[in-house]
């Protein structure tokens, strides 16, 4: 089918790829925006996949300062060449995620950097609260552990970097974001470290 260019424009717009994947996207989605949009996400997200294994021996360092100089982060993003690192998508990805720390306040990139104890902490505060309220008082211990499980798997979803919902778009969370630069650039792209310092906190 024929795309209008306006559509191409339109999707481009929010997708910030090139204009041929967008009209191709849109000519295999019969013109639909929406559906041209979530199909690029899912090809960005298996390109991520099919890349994950590849090192990122390179990247850059970025970082965020609040207006008010009492708040800043500073991130390791890693690629896999120097040319990707100071290319203009790599380095605004970089600048969404120090954002996105500054706002959100991350305990760790992934799950896996959570400690043990962190985990089994907010477990037992969970169970603590299901103890005390009344309508779980005669449920069975199972009942409870399942209601934790969720509520556990929640707390990861607000706390680790690449599973919360993007400070700028909630429909996608950073790791989508990150995604959708390795389906543009062609190359995996993953977090290092990062640090961020509040005034006051220690």
């Amino acid at each position: 089918m024929s795309v209008e260019a306006k559509r191409v424009m339109e999707l481009r717009k929010i997708t910030d790829l090139p204009m041929m994947q967008c009209k191709k996207a849109l000519t295999e989605t019969d013109g639909d925006v929406e559906k041209a949009v979530e199909l690029l996400r899912m090809q960005g997200a298996r390109m991520a996949e099919k890349k994950a294994h590849r090192k990122t021996g390179d990247g850059a360092v970025g970082f965020y300062i609040h207006h008010n100089g009492k708040l800043g982060v500073l991130v390791e993003l890693n690629c896999e060449t120097d040319f990707v690192a100071k290319s203009d998508d790599f380095q605004n990805l970089l600048k969404a995620v120090s954002l996105h720390i500054a706002f959100h306040d991350p305990i760790a990139i992934d799950r896996g950097g959570v400690s043990p104890e962190a985990v089994e902490k907010e477990r037992a505060l969970i169970l603590g609260q299901l103890d005390e309220d009344e309508s779980m008082k005669n449920k069975p211990d199972q009942v409870k552990e399942k209601i934790a499980e969720g509520k556990i798997d929640k707390f990861f979803k607000e706390r680790v970097l690449l599973e919360q919902a993007y400070v700028k778009d909630d429909k996608i969370t950073v790791q989508e974001l990150i995604s959708q630069t390795i389906g543009k650039l062609g190359e995996n792209i993953t977090v290092g470290r990062f640090t961020r310092f509040k005034v006051g906190e220690e």
